[in-house]
């Protein structure tokens, strides 16, 4: 199975929730919603999201969404753009992320928990 990630905020997550889909804000400033791969998102975290409370990491099903996705380059790479709303039944999981302020120790126990998700779904 194909996975995509996107870091949010618990609130956007759950005000999707009750909305009945996801509509990032760059939906509307950029017409996309900005996505990583397993490979990616920690360092998306890194760069975009280092110390910020109340995140998660919603992870997606690639079969499952209803809008298409693009790659396209960013940062010397290319990362997964989806071109409409993500469709809820698409996420497969939405996984609490700690504050980070640096990168983790690759046995820190939250990113390890990820991991061990990655080898049994995976």
């Amino acid at each position: 199975m194909t996975r995509y990630f996107h870091i949010t905020s618990r609130a956007a997550w759950l005000a999707a929730q009750h909305a009945g889909e996801y509509r990032a804000p760059s939906l509307g400033e950029v017409g996309f919603i900005h996505l990583s791969t397993r490979a990616q998102w920690l360092d998306t975290l890194l760069r975009f999201y280092r110390g910020v409370p109340d995140l998660v990491l919603l992870e997606l099903d690639a079969e499952r969404l209803t809008a298409p996705v693009r790659f396209e380059p960013a940062d010397g790479q290319a990362f997964p753009h989806l071109f409409g709303p993500l469709a809820l039944a698409a996420v497969i999981a939405a996984h609490p992320l700690p504050v980070v302020v640096e990168r983790p120790d690759h046995d820190a126990p939250w990113l390890l928990e990820l991991l061990r998700d990655d080898v049994r779904t995976g």
